[in-house]
């Protein structure tokens, strides 16, 4: 094996390709990266059974050949090498690396251990990359964190026709985004449940092409994965990661369909206000919001502890309320609405608050529309 190709190139593609190596492999050489010269260029692939990530770039072979190194070392050389083509050539068990003056020499592992990396299933769709990195970025605010609720870890990702649902929920709150695609068959229906952290870190670190291939295969319980494809400098990198068994709770009944109290609030103000207030609430107790009479009083904080109060403006359409959400929840909901003017939704005040972006003068949505329903918690008296 032997190849020559530009830094920055490489340096991507294997910080790429590492961000997903396992910490404490199960064996060694899952803590590998695979590289393969060969007339595809150079492939670059990393796989823990769970995920697998695949960066196919440029590069001038002279000799075909593999060979398996740590990932995360690679990684950091590359990172740290001078602004010069770099060129990797194998010598015995080990791998020669040399950039300008500075060379390297790694030892390898054995290729004929590494797994074998899944396929790419059949392609499902398109969508543009830079609106499904921002959709995803929205639908996993509301994702659990919990390893021992698994299903709650996990972005439940439907496809109807031209539209991607996308749902998470920790049981506190729940995320729901749709946007539009062009389906390989336009009349298609799927589910499928991805990890969060893997489809965050994937639509993300796919922005440099147009858009985003989505292959679905959603087999029997547990057996079903899903690729992403897009471009990236100097090629083009592919991801696959398992989906998670189990059933996803059926959340889209929890969106109530009529609101007795709908206020509207500038977001960017309420943001502010509520980093402020919230700064005196103890650990684990809400803020307070109460809408009335046009405006909407924040409090947090009681008794002989500090106290914080602010009013923000605010256009009200029904009774007036008074309840009280986690800070940090509420900041979460707020951060993953983009437009300027918040709408929020009540029907009572022990019920969820439906929050999404407006213009305003209540329309909101079109085919892109973010919904995010957040439980209240107890005011203390």
């Amino acid at each position: 094996m032997k190849f020559r190709v530009e830094r920055d190139v490489l340096a991507d593609a294997v910080a790429w390709a590492a961000r997903s190596l396992p910490v404490r492999p199960s064996v060694p050489v899952l803590a590998g990266l695979l590289i393969d010269a060969g007339n595809e260029g150079l492939v670059l692939s990393t796989f823990d059974y769970e995920t697998s990530a695949r960066a196919t770039l440029s590069a001038e072979v002279s000799d075909e050949g593999r060979a398996l190194v740590s990932g995360r070392l690679l990684a950091d050389i590359c990172r740290s090498l001078p602004n010069k083509p770099v060129e990797m050539v194998i010598d015995g068990s080990r791998v020669s690396l040399t950039c300008g003056s500075a060379r390297f020499s790694l030892q390898t592992m054995p290729v004929e251990d590494y797994p074998s990396l899944p396929d790419m299933p059949t392609a499902t769709g398109t969508v543009a990359s830079d609106v499904f990195a921002h959709a995803v970025a929205q639908a996993v605010t509301a994702a659990g964190r919990d390893d021992m609720l698994p299903v709650l870890t996990g972005v439940r990702l439907e496809i109807d026709g031209g539209t991607i649902s996308l749902l998470a929920t920790d049981r506190f709150r729940l995320s729901h985004r749709e946007l539009a695609w062009d389906p390989r068959t336009p009349d298609e229906s799927l589910a499928a449940l991805v990890p969060a952290k893997v489809l965050a870190d994937t639509a993300k670190s796919l922005t440099s092409g147009s858009e985003v291939t989505i292959a679905l295969a959603a087999g029997a319980s547990g057996e079903g994965i899903i690729g992403f494809e897009g471009a990236a400098p100097g090629g083009v990198r592919r991801t696959t990661t398992r989906l998670l068994d189990g059933e996803f709770p059926k959340v889209r009944s929890l969106f109530p369909s009529e609101h007795q109290t709908v206020a509207r609030v500038d977001r960017n103000e309420l943001i502010d206000s509520v980093k402020r207030v919230s700064l005196v609430a103890e650990r684990n107790t809400a803020v307070q919001l109460a809408f009335s009479d046009g405006q909407l009083t924040l409090d947090a904080g009681s008794g002989d502890e500090a106290q914080a109060s602010e009013a923000l403006e605010a256009t009200i359409d029904g009774e007036d309320i008074t309840t009280g959400f986690n800070p940090q929840f509420l900041l979460d909901g707020l951060t993953a609405i983009e437009a300027s003017v918040v709408e929020l939704a009540f029907t009572q005040a022990s019920k969820p608050v439906v929050m999404s972006g407006t213009t305003g003068d209540g329309t909101s949505g079109g085919a892109n529309v973010f919904r995010y329903l957040l439980m209240p918690r107890r005011l203390l008296s």
